[in-house]
């Protein structure tokens, strides 16, 4: 499957806004999953990351040793302000991140490279809009929608697709930057689900698309739609769908090893 990150972005957009548009003030105003978030301030710091992208604070993401603490900055300013205001800047700055995100699509730029924090360097075409096809899905299904007992919209394979393809090229930087002494052999991790796959994730950080058939190794299976919060520590590992298979060791080490910021 062709992966359209651009497409995926607009269906997630509009999925988030669609959710939101529904919230009562009670609900924008109940504490999320996110430890110390409103629902109010993920939807916050959702806009005031697209806004970021066209003002210097985009300087700081690019540069921070410390991105989650980068993203409370924004989120802090905006605790005062009420959930219409949140949601209209959401919207705004949004909707001109996708027209940013479509342009760039379409030019030779799109294959430079940047940093993005402690997170590593990523082809400019992935981290925009890649990077928040994840932040809205990661943050929509898993901290705001079971946090009020409202069902999260629906995802697609081409969604899900791009979830994935960000979260393993933070995963890959993580394990170049720090190779992990345990992983003396190539893992493999299947994802089953739409918009899944299969992976090798290799002793040097690399994580290439594995075959039919992984052979006779180490191998982590997962639905797909599990991925994100357990690799996101969001949930334990260990009372997720996890299916481990080979060195029992190793693979317990390197799924506590796991957590894609």
């Amino acid at each position: 499957m062709t992966v359209d990150r651009v497409a995926a972005f607009r269906r997630e957009r509009s999925a988030l806004l669609g959710f939101c548009r529904e919230l009562s003030e009670s609900q924008w105003s109940a504490e999320s999953l996110a430890a110390g978030w409103r629902v109010q301030d993920v939807v916050a710091h959702l806009g005031a990351s697209c806004r970021a992208l066209f003002t210097p604070a985009a300087v700081t993401l690019l540069t921070t040793r410390d991105i989650e603490r980068a993203n409370d900055i924004p989120v802090d300013s905006r605790r005062d302000w009420h959930w219409s205001r949140v949601l209209t800047e959401y919207e705004r700055w949004s909707g001109r991140t996708l027209r940013a995100a479509s342009l760039l699509a379409k030019t030779p730029a799109r294959a430079l490279r940047t940093r993005l924090g402690e997170l590593g360097s990523f082809e400019v075409g992935l981290v925009l809009p890649g990077a928040l096809v994840f932040d809205h899905h990661t943050h929509l299904r898993h901290d705001i929608a079971p946090a009020i007992g409202v069902p999260a919209p629906g995802t697609d394979a081409q969604r899900m697709s791009v979830v994935v393809e960000w979260m393993l090229a933070v995963l890959a930087n993580q394990l170049k930057a720090a190779p992990p002494s345990c992983l003396r052999a190539p893992v493999c991790l299947e994802l089953p689900g739409e918009g899944g796959g299969r992976w090798l994730v290799h002793p040097d950080g690399r994580i290439s698309v594995a075959g039919d058939d992984c052979g006779p190794i180490a191998s982590i299976r997962s639905d797909i739609s599990s991925f994100p919060a357990w690799a996101t520590k969001r949930v334990d590992w260990r009372i997720s769908d996890i299916a481990i298979s080979g060195d029992q060791e190793l693979l317990t080490t390197l799924l506590d090893l796991i957590n894609i910021v």
